[in-house]
């Protein structure tokens, strides 16, 4: 795993949270590297979009802005439910979406709301699997910490999750009945969801 991955697995499950400074020192340390590759990581981090260098403080976690968050929704639609729409029913990606419904379900009965949280991820992530497209899921890789700097805007997260495990499960169930245009509408109204619900809570932070 390359400092760059391994700085965006942080921000994925929570580690690092948006507006977190990065001391070189330290990082560099916790990941053994060296200071010059830390800073190519954080070259290429900045062009993603997760990190930010700010005058006289450094690197810091980024912070979303609305335009943000409003962007990176109309790109998920884009990716996944066109995915979603077009993909083979029978893909093995669709067991491991079934895999994640069944993994945030029984998270859910252990009140392990961090662990719904990686469920739903990797669901979304298993959609974009459906395409075969290394390119696309490294997209996603992205896009994913993206989505973790916006839910960070949460401090409750069963208020966050808790609606997307039955809706997850009736998209897969849509798609397991070979029925993946209607998985893909389903799909598509969750994320206007999901977005409306981010947009709301960044109005009321900021």
């Amino acid at each position: 795993m390359t400092a760059a991955d391994a700085i965006r697995t942080m921000i994925v499950d929570g580690s690092l949270k948006p507006g977190d400074r990065l001391s070189e020192v330290s990082l560099a340390a916790d990941l053994d590297v060296s200071r010059n590759t830390l800073r190519e990581a954080f070259r290429l981090l900045t062009n993603e979009g997760l990190v930010t260098h700010v005058v006289n403080r450094g690197v810091q976690v980024s912070e979303l802005s609305m335009a943000n968050v409003v962007d990176l929704y109309r790109v998920r639609r884009l990716i996944e439910v066109n995915i979603l729409r077009d993909a083979v029913v029978r893909h093995p990606a669709g067991r491991a979406m079934r895999s994640a419904v069944d993994r945030a379900f029984l998270a859910r009965e252990e009140d392990n709301w961090v662990e719904v949280a990686l469920a739903n991820l990797e669901f979304h992530r298993s959609v974009v699997a459906l395409a075969d497209s290394p390119h696309l899921n490294k997209l996603f890789g992205t896009l994913e910490a993206e989505m973790r700097l916006a839910f960070a805007l949460f401090e409750d997260p069963e208020f966050l999750h808790s609606p997307y495990i039955e809706l997850n499960d009736e998209i897969i169930t849509a798609f397991e009945r070979s029925e993946p245009e209607r998985a893909a509408e389903m799909l598509d109204d969750y994320l206007l969801r999901s977005e409306r619900l981010v947009l709301a809570a960044y109005v009321r932070r900021h």
